[in-house]
């Protein structure tokens, strides 16, 4: 009986005929657009659209009144990659008005949820929210497409699927190959950001990125107990760059690790000059 009860409770409002789950401009609720919490990647891949290269694609369409409302160009150059019901992109979009932030997921009810919150907030707050945008992609196949070289200034990866299964890693978020490409896309001093609350894949984040010769970590960003900017380095830069508190707060998933009593695990990457990177050979010649 509860269980049918809790069933009611999550069914489709009543709605003339085959009209809409939410109107466009109003506030939609999550219940009515949960979906798996992770998908396969690397299957499925015939669904999406994307451009042949990143100057076929109008972000004007995305972004209309970004650059009336203060924003440099109408294009985005923050990306929150699987970013869920998108509370971190809108915190990006206050953070940094001048700059466009892009949500993108590869699930297609949540990312319609982000697209009719945000639609909301600039129904609500007239004159906001005008550079910040949704779009519905597979980052680990098709970022190249959407993004030229060096257009990108910050990448978030917040609390990605584990992949736990050895078998299972080459569909992790961060890998050598996906790195390079992450960044291709990256501008010099541009940052990549990544927050997860399993500890093996923030080991996982961090060797990956420290042997990559085109990123290099900015301070410790976390402590051996876990707790998220307890060393001094950590904390520095969390109180410098206003979108590592955002990263840790803002998140629905960081939300819920937080109600929880969890550890949060993170860290910060800069994107370095190739005049300054040390390239090493992918395998030894000695034998």
């Amino acid at each position: 009986k509860m269980s049918q009860k809790k069933r009611k409770c999550r069914r489709r409002p009543n709605v003339e005929g085959d009209g809409p789950i939410t109107e466009e401009g109003s506030m939609p609720k999550k219940a009515f657009y949960r979906a798996r919490a992770h998908v396969n990647p690397l299957s499925h891949n015939n669904a999406f659209e994307y451009p042949v290269s990143p100057g076929d694609f109008d972000w004007s369409a995305l972004f209309p009144g970004a650059v009336a409302a203060g924003a440099k160009a109408a294009e985005p150059t923050i990306i929150d990659v699987g970013c869920g019901f998108g509370g971190l992109t809108v915190a990006l979009a206050n953070l940094f008005p001048d700059e466009c932030s892009l949500a993108m997921e590869i699930r297609a009810k949540v990312c319609e949820y982000v697209r009719l919150r945000i639609e909301a907030l600039r129904v609500q707050e007239a004159g906001k929210y005008q550079n910040v945008a949704s779009l519905r992609a597979n980052c680990m196949r098709y970022l190249p497409n959407f993004f030229r070289k060096g257009q990108l200034i910050k990448l978030f990866f917040c609390f990605p699927d584990p992949h736990f299964k050895v078998k299972n890693h080459r569909r992790r978020i961060v890998s050598e190959t996906l790195l390079s490409e992450y960044a291709y896309c990256l501008r010099e001093g541009g940052r990549l950001y990544a927050i997860t609350d399993v500890e093996e894949l923030h080991g996982w984040h961090v060797r990956k990125l420290d042997a990559h010769p085109l990123f290099r970590r900015l301070g410790k960003s976390h402590g051996e107990d876990g707790t998220e900017g307890s060393d001094q380095g950590g904390k520095e830069l969390m109180e410098s760059d206003p979108a590592v508190r955002a990263m840790v707060e803002e998140t629905e998933e960081g939300k819920k690790v937080a109600r929880a009593g969890n550890s949060k695990y993170w860290a910060v990457f800069e994107r370095i000059p190739e005049a300054e990177a040390e390239f090493r050979p992918l395998f030894s010649l000695d034998f």
